[in-house]
């Protein structure tokens, strides 16, 4: 019996693993998967960054690109090709200059950084702004410096209740799906 009932079921598994695998098509038809890699492709936009997903937490690059604060950083991160590195499992921690700290840098610095020539010193300067983990403003209090994934270390200072990291002070910080995204108020230049 017990073996009647496993070559029924494994007979049941064929049957609908088999009907799930056929798909007719006739010439000149395309399936919405395919038509959708296809418009992904020409549009250079490939990876999980581009994969709409409305029911999870926002990562910390959909958080970026929420916030009306953060256009220039969403900008940088655009030029530098980072965002698929910003989707990742993590966890990361993303301090995340605004717009008014990138408009405090000296003029035409933002502007020459986001040309194609420089995308290599963006990606760089940008990742100076990551960090793996998801550490609390709180926690972040218990550490000396951070090891960035531009592989500098930056310093962690507290200063009363105000926690800065790379000399940038933290004004907010959200939680994200793959991290946290720690708002600051200047942007963290590499040593180098």
């Amino acid at each position: 019996m017990k073996t009647t009932l496993k070559l029924l079921f494994f007979s049941a598994a064929i049957l609908v693993f088999s009907a799930c695998k056929n798909e007719t098509k006739t010439e000149g038809e395309e399936t919405v998967l395919e038509t959708s890699a296809k418009s992904d492709a020409q549009t250079g936009k490939q990876g999980q960054a581009f994969i709409e997903n409305d029911e999870s937490v926002p990562n910390v690059l959909q958080i970026a690109i929420g916030s009306p604060d953060h256009t220039t950083l969403v900008a940088a991160v655009q030029a530098a090709g980072l965002e698929n590195s910003l989707v990742n499992a993590g966890p990361l921690m993303v301090f995340a200059p605004t717009n008014v700290a990138f408009d405090a840098l000296p003029a035409g610095t933002v502007e020459n950084l986001l040309k194609p020539e420089n995308k290599e010193q963006l990606a760089y300067i940008l990742k100076n702004h990551v960090t793996p983990g998801n550490y609390s403003k709180e926690f972040l209090k218990k550490f000396k410096k951070l090891g960035q994934a531009s592989g500098e270390s930056i310093p962690v200072e507290v200063k009363g209740e105000d926690v800065y990291v790379g000399g940038a002070k933290i004004i907010a910080s959200v939680p994200a799906g793959n991290g946290i995204v720690h708002v600051v108020d200047k942007v963290i230049l590499p040593a180098n």
